[in-house]
Protein backbone atom coordinates (compact mmCIF):
# COMPACT_ATOMS: atom_id res chain seq x y z
CA UNK A 1 0.00 0.00 0.00
CA UNK A 2 1.65 3.20 -1.16
CA UNK A 3 2.77 5.66 1.81
CA UNK A 4 2.54 2.75 4.40
CA UNK A 5 5.77 1.34 6.30
CA UNK A 6 6.73 -1.59 4.18
CA UNK A 7 6.70 -3.78 7.23
CA UNK A 8 3.23 -2.47 8.88
CA UNK A 9 1.45 -5.29 7.62
CA UNK A 10 4.31 -7.81 8.10
CA UNK A 11 3.04 -10.29 10.48
CA UNK A 12 -0.07 -9.90 11.17
CA UNK A 13 -1.37 -13.27 11.24
CA UNK A 14 0.77 -13.64 14.38
CA UNK A 15 -2.21 -11.56 15.78
CA UNK A 16 -4.18 -13.67 18.52
CA UNK A 17 -7.82 -14.37 16.47
CA UNK A 18 -9.35 -14.56 20.06
CA UNK A 19 -8.07 -11.98 21.68
CA UNK A 20 -9.06 -8.33 21.38
CA UNK A 21 -5.61 -5.97 19.78
CA UNK A 22 -5.17 -2.19 19.97
CA UNK A 23 -3.42 -0.80 17.09
CA UNK A 24 -1.28 2.74 18.47
CA UNK A 25 -0.51 4.41 15.24
CA UNK A 26 0.82 7.90 14.49
CA UNK A 27 -1.40 9.83 12.61
CA UNK A 28 -1.19 9.97 8.37
CA UNK A 29 0.94 12.01 6.13
CA UNK A 30 0.80 15.75 7.22
CA UNK A 31 1.75 19.12 5.67
CA UNK A 32 5.50 19.58 6.03
CA UNK A 33 5.59 23.25 7.18
CA UNK A 34 8.93 25.09 8.14
CA UNK A 35 11.25 24.11 11.44
CA UNK A 36 9.72 22.23 14.24
CA UNK A 37 5.92 20.72 13.02
CA UNK A 38 3.20 22.20 15.32
CA UNK A 39 0.17 21.02 16.16
CA UNK A 40 -2.53 23.26 13.64
CA UNK A 41 -0.55 21.39 10.99
CA UNK A 42 -3.59 19.39 8.89
CA UNK A 43 -3.78 16.00 7.36
CA UNK A 44 -2.78 16.75 3.23
CA UNK A 45 -5.12 15.29 0.85
CA UNK A 46 -2.96 12.54 0.10
CA UNK A 47 -3.10 11.91 3.77
CA UNK A 48 -6.37 11.47 4.35
CA UNK A 49 -6.94 9.39 1.31
CA UNK A 50 -4.04 6.92 2.68
CA UNK A 51 -5.97 6.73 6.39
CA UNK A 52 -9.18 5.64 4.54
CA UNK A 53 -7.49 3.15 2.48
CA UNK A 54 -5.39 1.93 5.71
CA UNK A 55 -8.81 1.63 7.47
CA UNK A 56 -10.16 -0.56 4.79
CA UNK A 57 -7.22 -3.22 5.07
CA UNK A 58 -7.42 -3.31 8.67
CA UNK A 59 -7.67 -7.26 10.10
CA UNK A 60 -10.61 -7.33 12.23
CA UNK A 61 -13.79 -5.78 13.30
CA UNK A 62 -13.49 -1.94 15.10
CA UNK A 63 -14.69 -1.36 18.35
CA UNK A 64 -13.77 2.07 18.85
CA UNK A 65 -11.62 5.06 17.69
CA UNK A 66 -8.88 6.97 20.19
CA UNK A 67 -7.08 9.93 18.98
CA UNK A 68 -5.31 12.69 20.38
CA UNK A 69 -7.28 15.98 20.55
CA UNK A 70 -5.08 17.08 17.80
CA UNK A 71 -7.02 18.13 14.23
CA UNK A 72 -4.54 15.62 11.90
CA UNK A 73 -5.01 12.62 14.53
CA UNK A 74 -8.90 13.23 14.58
CA UNK A 75 -9.06 13.52 11.16
CA UNK A 76 -6.69 10.39 10.61
CA UNK A 77 -9.13 8.25 12.94
CA UNK A 78 -12.62 9.92 10.78
CA UNK A 79 -10.69 8.73 7.78
CA UNK A 80 -9.73 5.17 9.15
CA UNK A 81 -13.56 4.60 10.03
CA UNK A 82 -14.87 5.66 6.74
CA UNK A 83 -12.30 3.35 5.33
CA UNK A 84 -13.18 0.78 7.29
CA UNK A 85 -17.36 1.31 6.63
CA UNK A 86 -17.82 1.65 10.77
CA UNK A 87 -20.25 4.12 12.14
CA UNK A 88 -17.91 4.63 15.32
CA UNK A 89 -17.38 8.18 16.57
CA UNK A 90 -13.67 9.84 17.22
CA UNK A 91 -13.18 9.60 21.83
CA UNK A 92 -10.35 12.53 22.47
CA UNK A 93 -8.05 11.15 25.07
CA UNK A 94 -5.18 13.21 26.69
CA UNK A 95 -2.49 10.35 26.91
CA UNK A 96 -2.61 10.09 23.29
CA UNK A 97 -1.33 14.15 23.22
CA UNK A 98 1.32 16.23 25.24
CA UNK A 99 1.31 18.18 27.32
CA UNK A 100 -0.61 14.78 28.62
CA UNK A 101 1.44 11.62 28.01
CA UNK A 102 5.51 11.98 28.65
CA UNK A 103 5.03 15.99 29.08
CA UNK A 104 3.76 17.11 32.37
CA UNK A 105 5.15 20.84 32.15
CA UNK A 106 5.46 22.05 28.74
CA UNK A 107 7.47 25.75 30.14
CA UNK A 108 10.27 23.49 31.14
CA UNK A 109 10.07 21.02 28.52
CA UNK A 110 9.36 22.91 25.61
CA UNK A 111 13.18 25.19 24.87
CA UNK A 112 15.03 21.60 25.31
CA UNK A 113 12.89 20.26 22.60
CA UNK A 114 13.05 23.32 20.17
CA UNK A 115 16.82 22.82 20.78
CA UNK A 116 17.38 19.54 20.21
CA UNK A 117 14.60 18.71 17.63
CA UNK A 118 12.76 15.53 17.94
CA UNK A 119 15.04 12.81 17.44
CA UNK A 120 17.67 14.91 19.72
CA UNK A 121 15.17 15.25 22.32
CA UNK A 122 13.82 11.41 22.32
CA UNK A 123 17.16 9.83 22.71
CA UNK A 124 18.01 12.71 25.65
CA UNK A 125 14.87 11.53 27.45
CA UNK A 126 16.11 7.70 27.03
CA UNK A 127 19.46 8.67 28.65
CA UNK A 128 18.64 10.79 31.79
CA UNK A 129 15.92 12.66 33.79
CA UNK A 130 14.73 15.80 32.15
CA UNK A 131 12.26 18.38 34.56
CA UNK A 132 8.66 18.52 33.15
CA UNK A 133 8.84 14.68 31.84
CA UNK A 134 8.15 11.61 33.25
CA UNK A 135 10.56 8.67 32.60
CA UNK A 136 10.12 6.68 29.72
CA UNK A 137 8.85 4.06 32.31
CA UNK A 138 5.99 5.94 33.65
CA UNK A 139 5.08 7.38 30.71
CA UNK A 140 4.49 4.07 28.75
CA UNK A 141 2.38 2.42 31.95
CA UNK A 142 0.13 5.22 31.39
CA UNK A 143 -0.27 3.81 27.55
CA UNK A 144 -0.04 0.82 29.30
CA UNK A 145 -2.89 1.47 31.31
CA UNK A 146 -4.97 3.54 28.75
CA UNK A 147 -5.30 0.45 26.17
CA UNK A 148 -6.10 -1.90 28.64
CA UNK A 149 -9.09 0.04 29.87
CA UNK A 150 -10.26 0.59 26.52
CA UNK A 151 -10.10 -3.10 24.82
CA UNK A 152 -12.65 -4.26 23.15
CA UNK A 153 -14.29 -7.71 23.02
CA UNK A 154 -12.74 -11.01 21.55
CA UNK A 155 -11.58 -10.42 18.30
CA UNK A 156 -11.58 -6.97 18.17
CA UNK A 157 -9.32 -4.06 16.90
CA UNK A 158 -9.42 -0.79 18.89
CA UNK A 159 -7.36 2.10 17.59
CA UNK A 160 -5.59 4.65 19.08
CA UNK A 161 -4.03 8.02 17.09
CA UNK A 162 -0.95 9.82 18.20
CA UNK A 163 1.79 11.85 17.18
CA UNK A 164 5.69 10.61 16.48
CA UNK A 165 7.11 11.18 19.61
CA UNK A 166 4.96 9.32 22.29
CA UNK A 167 5.09 6.17 19.82
CA UNK A 168 8.84 6.28 19.55
CA UNK A 169 9.07 6.88 23.44
CA UNK A 170 6.88 3.81 24.11
CA UNK A 171 8.19 1.31 21.46
CA UNK A 172 11.78 2.06 21.54
CA UNK A 173 11.21 1.79 25.57
CA UNK A 174 9.69 -1.35 25.33
CA UNK A 175 12.40 -2.34 23.52
CA UNK A 176 14.80 -1.07 25.86
CA UNK A 177 16.49 1.23 23.59
CA UNK A 178 18.74 3.77 25.02
CA UNK A 179 19.42 5.68 21.39
CA UNK A 180 17.50 5.38 18.04
CA UNK A 181 18.22 6.89 14.68
CA UNK A 182 16.50 8.57 11.54
CA UNK A 183 15.59 4.84 10.34
CA UNK A 184 13.74 4.17 13.80
CA UNK A 185 11.64 7.07 14.19
CA UNK A 186 8.00 6.16 13.38
CA UNK A 187 6.65 7.28 9.77
CA UNK A 188 3.65 8.55 9.33
CA UNK A 189 0.22 6.57 9.87
CA UNK A 190 2.48 3.51 11.24
CA UNK A 191 1.73 1.71 14.28
CA UNK A 192 2.47 -0.85 16.80
CA UNK A 193 0.05 -3.77 17.24
CA UNK A 194 -1.00 -4.52 21.28
CA UNK A 195 -1.86 -7.50 23.10
CA UNK A 196 -1.73 -8.50 26.43
CA UNK A 197 -1.32 -12.23 27.10
CA UNK A 198 -1.65 -13.57 30.83
CA UNK A 199 0.56 -10.83 33.04
CA UNK A 200 2.59 -10.07 29.08
CA UNK A 201 2.14 -7.16 27.39
CA UNK A 202 3.00 -8.56 23.52
CA UNK A 203 3.35 -6.12 20.27
CA UNK A 204 4.48 -6.20 16.72
CA UNK A 205 6.27 -3.25 15.35
CA UNK A 206 7.75 -3.39 11.86
CA UNK A 207 7.14 -7.51 11.64
CA UNK A 208 9.18 -8.24 14.92
CA UNK A 209 7.33 -9.66 17.99
CA UNK A 210 8.47 -9.13 21.57
CA UNK A 211 6.59 -9.19 24.78
CA UNK A 212 7.55 -7.91 28.39
CA UNK A 213 6.14 -8.43 31.90
CA UNK A 214 3.97 -5.65 32.61
CA UNK A 215 4.00 -6.76 36.78
CA UNK A 216 7.03 -3.96 36.94
CA UNK A 217 4.49 -1.39 36.13
CA UNK A 218 2.04 -2.39 38.63
CA UNK A 219 3.49 0.47 40.93
CA UNK A 220 2.65 2.91 38.30
CA UNK A 221 -0.59 2.81 38.45
CA UNK A 222 -1.19 -0.42 35.31
CA UNK A 223 -3.45 -3.43 36.39
CA UNK A 224 -5.05 -6.22 34.34
CA UNK A 225 -6.99 -7.00 37.56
Amino acid sequence: MAGLHPFQMTGIDQLPAGEPVALLTRHSLRELGTGIPTYDLPLTPEGVALAETWGGHLPRPLHRFYSSPVGRCIDTAQAMARGAGASLAVTPALTLVEPGCFVEDIMSVGPLFLNLGPLGFANRHFQESLPGLLSPETGSAKIIRHVNESLGPAGSLTVHVTHDTILAAFIYHLLGRSRIDEEDWPWMMEGVWLWFDGNDLRWLWRGESGRRDIRSYYSLGVSLD
